[in-house]
């Protein structure tokens, strides 16, 4: 599970969104109210609305076209599936298998305190077999 998250509040912007994407080169953000986790990002999402990459070579400069046209909550998903933080890496697994996302956020009762992917299951078994 990863601890150190990186986080996007409800009213923050897909351009916002996609910068965070590529500077810690990430695949799946949480979105939270407050202290509220409210749905997931992933780039998979923002690849949807966008018809190619728009981000110059130094990845700095971001054409926000077509990402002013969304917001966030639009975009995000808002029916998450999540895990508390006594669960196994088994259910995790067990969820991936039958869902269509690769990121669970992790909690403690409503808290938000990390998020697990596929990636992070697959590194797992490798150490452990």
């Amino acid at each position: 599970m990863t601890k150190n998250l990186v986080k996007l509040n409800v009213k923050d912007t897909l351009t916002k969104a996609e910068s965070l994407f590529k500077k810690h080169k990430i695949r799946h953000i949480p979105v939270v109210e407050g202290s509220k986790i409210i749905g997931m990002l992933s780039y998979t999402d923002l690849l949807r609305i966008s018809f190619a990459d728009a981000t110059n070579d130094d990845g700095n400069e971001v054409e926000t076209t077509i990402y002013d046209m969304f917001s966030l909550e639009q975009v995000m998903t808002s029916q998450i599936i999540s895990l508390q933080i006594n669960n196994h890496v088994k259910d995790a697994a067990e969820i991936f298998t039958k869902a269509e996302f690769h990121a669970l956020p992790v909690l403690d009762e409503d808290k938000l305190v990390g998020i697990v992917t596929t990636t992070d299951v697959i590194k797992y078994m490798l150490k452990h077999y």
